[in-house]
């Protein structure tokens, strides 16, 4: 169940993000079309985040000591890029109009999923 609920949180989280920064839209002819593309390309930013993120924290460990943590920022938007290309790769009406709407759009991304988090209920999410 945690695993519904975080995805569609990253679904809302994505729907916002289009709507707030510039460069950053989803261009289905129909709004259950884009509805359906943010689902499917919330769950793609998912698996791109649980996959890579945890490798490239390892691998560029020495950059987030170096930058204090800033280096994360850069993370975020390349791989919200990649979301963006494999969303392109499966034919998907997503597109990020390259890496500063990218970066603005992944700490929009960040923030609204937190928020969204601080109001679902932790019995939601699989926290005991």
């Amino acid at each position: 169940m945690g695993f519904l609920v975080r995805w569609a949180i990253n679904a809302v989280a994505l729907w916002i993000t289009t709507l707030v920064v510039p460069n950053i839209e989803v261009t289905g002819s129909s709004s259950g079309r884009n509805a359906l593309t943010l689902i499917i390309v919330a769950l793609i930013f998912g698996l791109v985040n649980a996959v890579l993120k945890p490798i490239i924290h390892v691998v560029g460990c020495l950059f987030y000591i170096l930058t204090l943590g800033l280096f994360a920022l850069v993370v975020n938007a390349l791989l919200f890029l990649l979301t963006d290309w494999i969303s392109g790769q499966l034919d998907l009406p997503f597109h990020i109009d390259g890496f500063w709407p990218a970066f603005w759009g992944a700490i929009v991304m960040a923030v609204v999923s937190w928020l969204i988090s601080l109001v679902i209920p932790d019995r939601w999410e699989g926290k005991h």
